[in-house]
């Protein structure tokens, strides 16, 4: 599993970094706010360290720049930021967790493992022929990789995720897209036309069937 920590705090950086690698962790640092949004935005993490207070972007802005983008990698904070209405502010930016400094370490691995709990226990989603890998984040067809943009992973995972269940419309602009206001949900149909082209299924093979009017489901 592969964090990205952001703190400006060297001792405590080194300090987390060394004990999460120990744990097995692959770990990059940023020491300011600017390195920290770009390497979340330009690399691949399956979890994000975010210390709130920072020099050039506060964790804050950073957590609301990342959303915009990325609405699937947990985020939990580390800040001496306690009151409820902070606490609230960091969640509605889209932080997964919180946790106040100063904390245990194995409170911290504790809260991560509940994050990486659904990467860590089924690494790898099946639908019909087509499987996808979340620690790798790498989707396969007959075990010939397909190359999706970000959206079109998140949304193919969300899918799959809920396996049997039909997704409406409204439930994935909400969860995929982090919109929580009337949109035009037509941009759903275009990102799905594109998977369904990718992944090249033929139509006894399409596993994910549209529901008119409702939404889509996934299912072999």
């Amino acid at each position: 599993m592969k964090l990205l920590l952001v703190e400006d705090e060297i001792g405590i950086m080194q300090f987390l970094q060394q004990g999460l690698e120990e744990e097995g962790y692959e770990v990059q640092t940023a020491n300011n706010g600017e390195t920290g949004l770009e390497l979340a935005l330009n690399h691949k993490f399956d979890l994000i360290l975010l210390d709130w207070m920072l020099p050039k972007m506060t964790g804050l802005e950073i957590c609301k720049a990342f959303r915009e983008k990325n609405t699937t990698t947990p985020i939990l904070f580390l800040t001496a930021k306690d009151t409820v209405q902070e606490t609230v502010e960091g969640l509605k930016a889209g932080a997964n967790d919180y946790i106040k400094k100063p904390f245990s370490f194995d409170e911290l691995l504790e809260r991560i493992k509940v994050q990486l709990r659904d990467k860590i226990n089924t690494p790898v989603l099946v639908l019909g022929n087509v499987k996808i890998d979340l620690q790798k984040h790498a989707v396969t067809v007959d075990g010939n990789e397909v190359s999706l943009t970000q959206k079109e992973f998140d949304l193919l995972h969300y899918l799959v995720k809920n396996k049997g269940k039909v997704c409406t419309r409204t439930e994935i602009i909400q969860d995929v897209w982090d919109i929580h206001f009337e949109y035009d949900t037509g941009v759903i149909d275009v990102f799905m036309n594109a998977i369904r082209k990718k992944l090249n299924l033929k139509v006894e093979e399409d596993f994910i069937k549209t529901i008119r009017g409702v939404g889509y489901m996934a299912n072999d």
